[in-house]
C-alpha cells in the first residue's frame, strides 16, 4: 500500500468514527477508557499545583466593605454569567435540525436534574447555606424548610444544569465533533440492558464518604455537625454512575466533557470567589461542611469546588443514558432491565 493510501485510510472523519486496522497509527485517537483517565490527569496536573501554592497564604487579606449595599441586585444579575452563554448555544440548537435525537434527550435531562436543584434549595437550602446579603437579591423569595429561599437560587440551579448540559452538546457535536458516536442507534444494539450495576463507583463513592466523616470529626477546626453537603454530592454524582456508568462510558465524548468541567469550575470559581463569598449572596455554614476550607479564598468550602464535578459528571451520565434510550426505541423497563415488565 501506498503511503498516501494509508493515510488516506487512517484519516477520520466528522461522519464516521476512526478505523484502525494493523497499518494505521491511532494517533490521538484513544480508547473511553484511556480518554477518560487522560481527563483526570489533566485535572489532577491543576488542581495539585493550584492546591500546593493556595497554601502558601498563611494570613489572608480582609475585604473591607464600608457600604450597606455594595452590590445592588448583584446576584441577580450575576445571572448572566450563565444566561447569556445558554441563549447563545440555545439559538445554536435551535438551528440544527438534524440534532432531534440530541435535543429530546436534553429536555429529559433538564426534567430529571432540575428537581434536583430545586429539593436541594427547598429542603436542605437552610442546611447548607446563609445568604446574608438581602439587597443583592430581586427580593423575591420562594418558601422552604427553615425559610424562604432567594428566587436566584432556583435559577442558578436550573441554568447551572442547562448550561452544563449545553456546553457539552455543543463540544459533542460540533467542537471535538470528531470524537463522538455519530450512529447511537447502530452502536446501542448490541446492549442487552441499560442498567449494569458498577461496582468501582459503589466502592469509591462509599470511600469518600467515610473520608469526609473522619476528616470532619477528628481533623477539622470545626468538628460540629455532619457533613451533609459533601454527602449530597457525593450521592448525586455516584448512585447513576454505581448504575449506569459502565454503558455510558464508551458513549461519553470525553474531550467533551473536560471542555465543559473546566469551562464550568472557570465560572464557578469567578462567580465565588471574587464576588458571591466576598459580597456575602451566599455563604455555607460551616455545622454541615467538611471543615476543609481554603483560606486564600476567603475560607471557601472544597464541597465548592467539588459541586461542579458532581454537577458535571452527573449530567452528562444522565444525558448519555437518555440518549442511549431513546435510539434503542424500547420501553423504559425493557431498555433498562432488558425484560418486559
Amino acid at each position: 500500500m501506498s503511503l498516501s493510501a494509508k493515510s488516506w485510510i487512517c484519516q477520520p472523519t466528522l461522519m464516521t468514527r476512526e478505523i484502525l486496522t494493523p497499518d494505521c497509527d491511532p494517533g490521538p485517537q484513544r480508547l473511553p477508557r484511556q480518554a477518560f483517565r487522560v481527563v483526570f490527569v489533566i485535572a489532577g496536573l491543576l488542581i495539585v499545583p493550584a492546591a500546593l501554592t493556595l497554601r502558601t497564604v498563611l494570613h489572608p487579606g480582609a475585604l473591607q466593605i464600608e457600604s450597606s449595599n455594595p452590590t445592588p441586585l448583584g446576584y441577580t444579575w450575576s445571572l448572566l454569567l450563565f444566561l447569556i452563554p445558554l441563549g447563545a448555544l440555545g439559538f445554536w440548537l435551535a438551528r440544527r435540525r438534524d440534532l432531534g435525537l440530541a435535543r429530546r434527550a436534553f429536555w429529559r435531562t433538564i426534567a430529571v436534574l432540575a428537581p434536583l436543584g430545586f429539593g436541594l434549595d427547598l429542603f436542605f437550602g437552610n442546611v447548607f447555606f446563609t445568604f446574608p446579603n438581602q439587597p443583592a437579591t430581586f427580593g423575591v423569595k420562594i418558601p422552604a424548610v427553615g425559610g424562604a429561599i432567594p428566587i436566584e437560587e432556583f435559577i442558578f440551579y436550573l441554568t447551572g444544569f442547562m448550561l452544563v448540559l449545553m456546553s457539552y452538546l455543543w463540544a459533542d457535536e460540533y467542537w471535538v465533533r470528531a470524537y463522538n458516536i455519530p450512529d447511537y442507534r447502530n452502536e446501542a444494539r448490541e446492549l442487552r440492558c441499560i442498567a449494569q450495576f458498577h461496582a468501582p463507583s459503589v466502592i469509591l463513592g462509599s470511600a469518600l464518604i467515610a473520608v469526609a466523616v473522619i476528616y470532619k470529626k477528628a481533623f477539622s477546626p470545626s468538628p460540629e455537625g455532619f457533613p451533609w453537603y459533601f454527602i449530597y454530592l457525593t450521592i448525586i454524582s455516584f448512585v447513576p454512575s454505581a448504575g449506569f456508568f459502565r454503558t455510558a462510558q464508551p458513549f461519553i465524548n470525553w474531550r467533551a466533557f473536560s471542555f465543559t468541567f473546566f469551562l464550568i469550575l472557570l465560572i464557578s470559581l469567578l462567580w465565588e470567589v471574587t464576588l458571591a463569598i466576598p459580597y456575602g449572596w451566599w455563604d455555607y455554614r460551616p455545622a454541615a461542611m467538611m471543615g476543609l476550607a481554603i483560606p486564600a479564598w476567603r475560607g471557601l468550602p472544597v464541597e465548592a469546588v467539588c459541586v461542579w464535578l458532581a454537577v458535571s459528571f452527573t449530567t452528562v451520565i444522565i444525558y448519555e443514558v437518555i440518549k442511549i434510550w431513546q435510539a434503542l426505541g424500547k420501553g423504559a423497563w425493557e431498555a433498562f432491565f432488558g425484560k418486559q415488565p
